[in-house]
């Protein structure tokens, strides 16, 4: 029988901010300059969301570095330097810790904290939030900066446990270093993180195999440090750099061509795409023709170019072949960025399993058995994702009005306005939530929007004496079709992914659904500044 959790008196706020990531630490500074009292609930015993967790070997940015840190205060931009134009999660760790202490914001912060549950009271139009260490805190607004991809899933596999060896999950990966000199290494997921930890483990392991569900494109970073002449012009640039970053759809430092792939020569064709290669960052997948995530013809030329590329790089071709999708095309799935990743298989100590040819059966006590044999490994990694964009909030027990739990509202699919509210939840925000451009952006560039934009609405309520705020059941309505049909326009729809909300180790979320906006980032701000230039037309404030 579990031990009842003892319950505190409650503490008041004027608002509660869940996590203490890049968007809840600017959220509680906005909040502190609206004079709000405010606490913030955050799992870890620091601060830096996704860059505290994800401590795995290779994990870095793929948005350029000085794209990605915070804009809002210039001796900040002035005073931190990032060493690469795709800075380690070490570093990146260190500059939030240095943000966090620059602004004094632990101070506002209770750290080793789970919130797991949140319950709104029509009486007084406040939340109530519970937590695993008998907390209790009231307050009129509540914001969830909990991340869209902080809710990991291990894979449903018979054994899970009996491991002997170590074994975790790269999202929580242990604080201390891991060596894996003269290790037999299992890694299962080659998604985007699966790329990283295997480049890095593959260096000093003696036997490295990776077990691979289903191959990704991948293209090279094509990263370097930052020489001081690149710093100088980084800093002097700042505001051309941020708004250069709010022209595109995705808030990144490429520019979608406005060009079809099929109007130009074959031969043109082919040397854009050996341009973009040679690139660094996300330039082949946002940099590209506008029609490669549009159309199957358009795109078919750029997968094939890829296909080409890892067929070059990968000397044995039966690994090569294991390595290239069929089930998708090139960038309609989330495109991990590598370092010699395809190279890492032309090493002899490491083995590519297809789970499609001989899937996993169990996790042994001595290590994996497939369909052919049993392999024995001393570390097992688990790279296998996120229960995406609403995991972490279906983890919470948020209930609105009438009880009405927001889990159980969005079962078939998230139903929002902007992505940052839904009808019954009172006072709620959701930042980087379902529906809202930020879950598919270089994130920093979209979390400060959402933060600004729910700052001026928390301000008019204050300013006018207003107690509460909810989206019309039209706005609703009306934005949740605009999402879903927008998103037809795309590939993205046709594919699988996390981009659906599809996760097969997750019960119910088996069928995809509409989860991201796809319309881009200048529209989706212009409708916010619309809504709020106009007196916040799609909402109810009482």
């Amino acid at each position: 029988m579990a031990t009842a959790v003892k319950l505190e008196p409650a503490e008041q706020y004027d608002a509660i901010v869940i996590g203490a990531g890049i968007a809840g630490m600017y959220q509680l500074i906005k909040l502190r300059e609206l004079g709000c009292s405010v606490r913030v609930f955050e799992t870890g015993d620091g601060v830096g969301g996704t860059w505290y967790w994800n401590r795995y070997p290779g994990a870095r940015f793929d948005s350029e570095s000085y794209s990605y840190g915070y804009s809002f205060s210039e001796e900040l931009l002035q005073e931190w330097e990032w060493s690469e134009h795709f800075s380690p999660q070490s570093e990146t760790l260190r500059y939030l810790n240095h943000v966090a202490d620059k602004f004094d914001l632990r101070r506002d912060i209770q750290f080793n904290t789970r919130v797991t549950a949140a319950h709104y009271s029509e009486a007084d139009s406040c939340w109530t939030v519970t937590t695993d260490t008998g907390t209790q805190a009231r307050a009129r607004f509540l914001i969830t900066a909990v991340g869209p991809l902080s809710a990991a899933t291990l894979p449903a596999i018979e054994g899970i446990d009996s491991f002997k060896g170590e074994s975790c999950h790269t999202a929580n990966w242990p604080h201390h270093e891991v060596d894996f000199t003269g290790k037999r290494v299992a890694v299962i997921g080659t998604g985007a993180t699966g790329v990283q930890v295997i480049q890095e483990v593959a260096k000093s392991a003696k036997q490295l195999t990776v077990f691979q569900r289903r191959p990704n494109w991948c293209t090279p970073l094509n990263n370097r440090p930052i020489t001081p002449e690149e710093q100088r012009q980084i800093k002097a640039s700042y505001q051309q750099i941020f708004q250069q970053c709010r022209e595109t759809n995705g808030c990144f430092l490429h520019k979608s061509d406005p060009r079809s792939a099929l109007e130009v020569s074959p031969e043109e064709r082919e040397a854009f795409f050996e341009h973009l290669y040679q690139q660094p960052g996300f330039a082949i997948w946002i940099g590209n023709f506008m029609d490669i995530l549009m159309t199957p013809e358009a795109n078919r030329t750029i997968s094939d170019f890829i296909a080409k590329k890892i067929r070059q790089r990968v000397k044995d071709p039966k690994t090569a072949e294991k390595l290239i999708p069929t089930d998708h095309g090139f960038g309609t799935r989330r495109v991990p960025q590598e370092t010699h990743y395809y190279e890492v298989y032309n090493q002899p100590n490491v083995e590519l399993v297809s789970l499609i040819e001989t899937p996993i059966e169990r996790i042994t006590p001595q290590g994996i058995k497939t369909s052919d044999r049993e392999r024995e490994f001393d570390i097992i990694i688990y790279a296998t994702g996120f229960d995406a964009i609403t995991g972490a909030l279906d983890r919470i027990d948020i209930r609105g009005v009438g009880g009405l739990k927001l889990k159980d509202k969005w079962q078939d699919g998230p139903r929002t306005y902007l992505g940052l509210q839904s009808v019954g939840f009172p006072n709620l925000f959701t930042l980087v939530g379902p529906h809202n451009t930020a879950t598919l952006c270089n994130i920093p560039r979209c979390i400060e929007q959402n933060v600004e934009w729910v700052s001026g609405v928390i301000g008019h309520l204050r300013s006018h004496q207003l107690q509460s705020v909810v989206p019309s059941e039209e706005a609703e309505r009306s934005w949740t079709q605009h999402v879903n049909e927008i998103a037809e326009y795309t590939l993205f729809t046709k594919v699988n992914s996390w981009f659906t909300g599809v996760n097969t180790n997750v019960p119910g979320k088996d069928k995809p659904r509409i989860v991201v906006y796809v319309g881009g980032a200048p529209a989706y701000r212009e409708r916010c500044d619309q809504e709020s230039a106009n007196g916040y037309p799609g909402f109810v404030l009482q």
